[in-house]
């Protein structure tokens, strides 16, 4: 007889891999259909499984889990209502970015917390610090869409109509761009809010990149090291 408790405890070991998958079909999905049905009828489905193996993630964290699910709850409402009510009213759309800033916030906390109390470095580690990158740049995209739902015209090269964004894929493209400091130049910044708020994205990219991972590769290097004492 199969042991519950012991299939999930496998499922539970490949959490990162899972939820890297997961985020990898929101970033690039798009690919494969046209810009309005992506926008409109896929990513909300991407972003709701997404969020669902996020729980996974934090699951053996009962402060967090609990939080977790609740948000999940307000998140699959939204969904629910959206889709089959079609409302997009500029209040609707802001609820729905808080909740989902605040969940991948929760979740991107503890998966960062989980890849640095790490005691081996493996692929796991890998997939949750990749993870963790993925997640920050999710969190800034939703901050650069408010910034534009409430203030239109905040970014140049993103089309707005009367707050509500036609290219939400822009600002996600956008904040991913300045996460890297790589900077085409073809969306900027125009408002002081918008400035401050690339200006923290780019910081936030280059602590994660040169404090997170130093770190992780630094206790690699060290586990190498005492793998090869031990083998003398």
């Amino acid at each position: 007889m199969l042991n519950k408790d012991s299939w999930f405890e496998d499922i539970y070991k490949f959490r990162f891999e899972i939820f890297f998958i997961s985020l990898l079909s929101i970033l690039f999905s798009g690919i494969f259909f046209p810009e309005n049905i992506f926008n409109i009828d896929v990513a909300p489905f991407l972003y709701l499984i997404n969020a669902f193996s996020g729980i996974l993630v934090v699951f053996k964290s009962k402060k967090n889990i609990n939080f977790a699910k609740i948000l999940l709850i307000v998140i699959f409402l939204h969904f629910i209502i959206s889709f089959f009510l079609k409302q997009n009213s500029r209040y609707f759309e802001v609820f729905k970015l808080i909740a989902f800033s605040v969940f991948y916030v929760l979740i991107t906390y503890d998966l960062i917390k989980q890849v640095l109390l790490a005691a081996i470095i493996d692929r796991n580690v890998i997939f949750g610090l990749m993870c963790g990158y993925f997640c920050i740049g999710l969190v800034c995209s939703f901050m650069f869409i408010t910034i534009e739902i409430f203030y239109p015209g905040s970014f140049n090269g993103v089309v707005s109509d009367g707050g509500y964004i036609k290219e939400y894929s822009s600002l996600v493209y956008f904040s991913y761009i300045t996460l890297l400091t790589i900077g085409f130049g073809d969306i900027t910044p125009i408002t002081l809010l918008a400035k401050k708020a690339t200006l923290l994205t780019g910081f936030m990219g280059q602590f994660y990149m040169v404090i997170l991972t130093a770190i992780i590769v630094g206790k690699y290097i060290s586990q190498l090291d005492n793998e090869r004492r031990e083998i003398e």
